[in-house]
């Protein structure tokens, strides 16, 4: 294949929410070019866990758009397996469910109470009393107060998802390249982005996608339109394989108040699930420490802890590796999904912290509705560039 030099759009970021938009934007017949200063799929979306969740959202537009990426994705993968093949198309999609375990009195409440809310805009959450937990998940601790099981819980491998969708650009005539850093836009006349510069070259192109992850922020700035997109690091513990310990995703209640929190602090909580392989993911932690990579023991330790008292069998079993991300914040706890009013022909989708995997697929969905002028499912305005929270001309 030749090398575009021209391009209907140019996405900048090829992890999986750059993937989606490229694949959503290649399938609404537009020319693609996917361009990543690093290697394809090998930032943020290869340091998550695959989770696609509801259980995790209270009601509102987030979840708004999870239900509709829960619904997306089956379809998208099987799509995918008919262009491509089901070995290209292999993601290791599970529809595992999800259980959310109170292990003491107090949190039972609120667990209930936002399951209520759930059920109320078409969430399946069932609840469960401690028993029922415990059948479910025969491993888990004695120390259970109340449960909600959520059957609409999925997972999946992201890296695999993320390299189906760019082959699905590749395949329609698009381009993926990596270790091309896009540095400056290029307007015409009317102050619309006429192209983009990657490297030495200059694409043209009609438009321009701010799909950087933790990074879109510093690119924003770069191109002059600055948007509020920070870095939350999270780490992740990887056991060797073992017997089957856990049949779904398992998290304590706390797990959603971290997930809403602002806080700068460290703030752990324990999330369980096994793989494919055999192997068991433990998180969860969020930080806010910029772009620092420093390993953290203490961030480990409080890790295994609090996996430990969820699933008392995990003691002593041996961590075979240990990985960590940053995920795109924003401070209202909403991804950025839409074009810039200040520079006509720039998009953003950014800002999705740790729910990205789940989202991606009503990611690419909305912004290639709202791009090529179509009816959008989800309500764009709460993810719209211009609102408080992510320009701070909005703010002064």
């Amino acid at each position: 294949m030749s090398r575009i030099e021209t391009a209907d759009v140019v996405v900048i970021g090829a992890g999986i929410i750059g993937a989606a938009c490229a694949e959503a934007l290649s399938a609404s017949g537009l020319r693609v070019l996917v361009v990543d200063r690093g290697a394809p799929a090998g930032g943020t979306t290869a340091g998550g866990e695959g989770n696609v969740l509801l259980s995790d959202k209270a009601p509102g537009p987030e979840l708004d758009l999870a239900v509709l990426s829960r619904r997306l994705w089956p379809e998208l993968i099987e799509a995918l397996r008919a262009e491509l093949g089901d070995e290209a198309a292999r993601v290791e999609w599970e529809p595992k469910g999800g259980l959310v375990v109170a292990t003491d009195q107090d949190a039972v409440g609120p667990l209930a109470i936002l399951a209520e809310a759930q059920r109320e805009v078409g969430v399946e959450a069932v609840e469960l009393t401690p028993d029922e937990a415990r059948a479910m998940e025969p491993h888990l601790t004695e120390q259970v107060a109340g449960a909600v099981h959520y059957p609409g819980d999925a997972q999946l491998q992201p890296v695999l998802a993320a390299t189906a969708m760019l082959a699905a650009v590749r395949a329609r005539g698009g381009e993926v390249r990596g270790g091309a850093e896009a540095h400056g836009l290029v307007f015409d006349a009317w102050g619309k982005v006429a192209g983009v510069h990657v490297g030495r070259e200059t694409i043209a192109c009609d438009a321009v996608v701010n799909a950087c992850g933790p990074w879109a922020g510093h690119f924003s700035v770069a191109v002059g339109a600055p948007i509020e997109v920070l870095p939350r690091r999270g780490m992740v513990l990887v056991t060797g394989p073992l017997p089957h310990v856990v049949g779904r995703k398992v998290y304590a209640a706390d797990y959603v108040a971290a997930v809403a929190s602002s806080n700068v602090d460290l703030q752990v909580s324990a999330v369980v699930e096994s793989t494919a392989t055999g192997t068991v993911l433990i998180g969860s932690s969020r930080q806010r420490v910029g772009f620092d990579e420093a390993l953290q023991v203490e961030v480990l330790r409080r890790l295994a802890r609090s996996a430990v008292k969820l699933f008392p069998v995990l003691a002593g079993v041996p961590v075979m590796r240990t990985y960590g991300g940053f995920r795109p914040y924003t401070p209202d706890h909403l991804p950025v999904i839409g074009e810039d009013p200040r520079f006509p022909g720039l998009w953003h989708a950014s800002g999705h912290e740790g729910a990205g995997i789940g989202l991606a697929p009503a990611t690419g969905r909305l912004l290639a509705d709202l791009m090529c002028g179509r009816e959008s499912e989800v309500d764009p305005l709460r993810f719209k560039v211009d609102r408080p929270a992510v320009i701070a001309e909005v703010r002064t």
